[in-house]
């Protein structure tokens, strides 16, 4: 049946969609790739279907996730089907990206228990009518040995090495399981089981997605777009967000947590939290970056309205409000929380960094060094600089680390 041609407002409305979203990615492959399947789809009269794909290594959806979720909502609001991709039965691999070593494989238990969470997160950006959620073991699982063969036949050892993290490990002599190979042909043999028009990663995901295109060639399917947007680093101003770095603010954390959490980053970050996950209109955006790099807005108003705009996002304006209250009569005034956690303790010396992880202010006895050292650990009030102190629990004593976390000491009897 021929269908009838594009009407020039149709063509001006691809395009017009086509730069509104090139303007939040960071790179598409190919160049063209998201106008020629915004007009494809225009023409074919139906919805393009775009695939996310989320391994469950962690159960808390963050703000670096945000940044795919967002530029998919915005895809959502253009009439196109987003297939969320729990990588149940990848995430038994674990993503090589990035790594300088194999992953520590998880158990299907702790995968299992980590996916459960994914759904009520992720729609709190995606729109539910318009989300189909998959697990990838649907299709992976039944894979027999032959159509494994099949898959790995498609690519080269050599092609592979071209990764930066496969190719640096090589190079160092570090070990590479062959396990690992498996993973880009898995995930992108999820492209092929689900027909993706388009895929959306991280520019750490760009092999994967590619993959996913040649794949998708080899089983006889036109090729996905890759869309790659950027990854928003955590709260500590280095890495990439991730909750195993400790440097992640979670999604479903609570206003004040979130609201603290944002205060806490790095002034340089700013900018980039803005753009990424603010949610704010461009030009207000614009207006606020412009003001700060010409001192008219001191960058700690800045922060507190960047704060106030994500804890809305997810929160709510009321929500928002009161965690900014809280947070000025806490951290500007000085004053204490109301209410605090208490733990019961012995009055008898105990090294810093193990009574901080003991009572679960900090994940590791790094991590609590290093804010000791950066001054971010203070004793009523009174600020710590020397990891290697040991401190005898009073009754009464408050322990705090950084603007949010606090713990009132009780003296076990």
């Amino acid at each position: 049946m021929d269908r009838a041609p594009l009407t020039d407002e149709e063509e001006q409305t691809i395009v017009r969609q086509a730069e509104k979203l090139r303007s939040m990615v960071r790179d598409v492959v190919p160049e063209d790739g998201l106008y020629e399947k915004l007009r494809r789809a225009a023409v074919e009269r139906r919805p393009l279907r775009i695939k996310l794909g989320m391994d469950p290594t962690a159960p808390d959806v963050h703000l670096g996730h945000a940044v795919p979720l967002s530029l998919l909502r915005e895809l959502q609001e253009m009439g196109h089907e987003v297939d969320l991709v729990i990588g149940d039965f990848t995430a038994r691999i674990g993503d090589p990206s990035g790594r300088s070593e194999t992953r520590k494989p998880m158990t299907p238990e702790q995968i299992a228990e980590n996916a459960k969470s994914y759904a009520d997160q992720v729609f709190r950006i995606l729109d539910p009518a318009r989300t189909t959620l998959h697990y990838n073991s649907s299709w992976l699982s039944p894979l027999t040995l032959g159509d494994v063969l099949e898959i790995t036949a498609t690519y080269t050892v050599a092609r592979m090495l071209e990764r930066d993290d496969f190719s640096k490990r090589f190079q160092q002599n570090l070990p590479i399981g062959v396990h690992e190979f498996l993973y880009p042909l898995m995930q992108g043999y999820d492209s092929v089981a689900l027909h993706s028009d388009i895929e959306v990663g991280g520019t750490d995901q760009r092999f994967n997605l590619i993959v996913g295109r040649h794949l998708q060639e080899n089983f006889g399917q036109v090729p996905q777009a890759a869309i790659m947007v950027e990854i928003l680093e955590g709260t500590d101003g280095k890495q990439k967000m991730s909750k195993s770095l400790g440097n992640y603010i979670g999604l479903n954390e609570p206003p004040d947590e979130m609201f603290g959490k944002v205060m806490s980053i790095p002034d340089g970050l700013m900018p980039r939290y803005y753009q990424l996950v603010s949610g704010l209109p461009l030009q207000q955006i614009q207006e606020i970056l412009q003001a700060l790099e010409e001192n008219t807005l001191h960058p700690r108003d800045a922060k507190l309205r960047l704060a106030g705009a994500i804890v809305q996002r997810f929160w709510g304006a009321e929500a928002a409000e009161q965690a900014e209250a809280r947070f000025v009569r806490i951290f500007h005034s000085g004053d204490l929380p109301e209410q605090m956690p208490e733990y019961a303790v012995a009055s008898q010396p105990i090294w810093l960094p193990r009574l901080m992880v003991s009572l679960g202010l900090t994940h590791s006895h790094g991590e609590a060094r290093r804010l000791i050292e950066q001054g971010a650990v203070m004793l009523n009030g009174n600020r710590l600089r020397d990891p290697s102190v040991e401190i005898v629990p009073q009754e009464g004593d408050v322990l705090q680390v950084g603007k949010r976390r606090f713990a009132r000491l009780k003296i076990r009897a």
